[in-house]
């Protein structure tokens, strides 16, 4: 991966696009991830879809986490 870093705020409502370029002699695939304000696109090109899938797991992972984060939260005595 090229070098960058930023950050976003995922929320509900963020929307995902996929977009094959197949047609081109480079073909690729952009992954877009978007709000209201930001929208990240990921540059997928050939050979690099097992970097997609990894991303796919840290994701799920990521989410896994978050989920019990709420169930630990809800467990809390005294929380509401």
């Amino acid at each position: 991966m090229k070098s960058l870093t930023t950050s976003a705020h995922l929320e509900p409502d963020t929307r995902f696009r996929v977009t094959p370029f197949a047609d081109r002699a480079t073909p690729f695939v952009s992954l877009r991830i978007g709000g209201d304000f930001v929208e990240l696109a990921l540059i997928a090109c050939l050979g690099t879809s097992q970097a997609l899938r990894d991303l796919a797991a840290a994701a799920t992972e990521a989410a896994d986490a978050l989920d019990a984060m709420t169930v630990d939260t809800a467990e809390v005595p005294g929380r509401v």
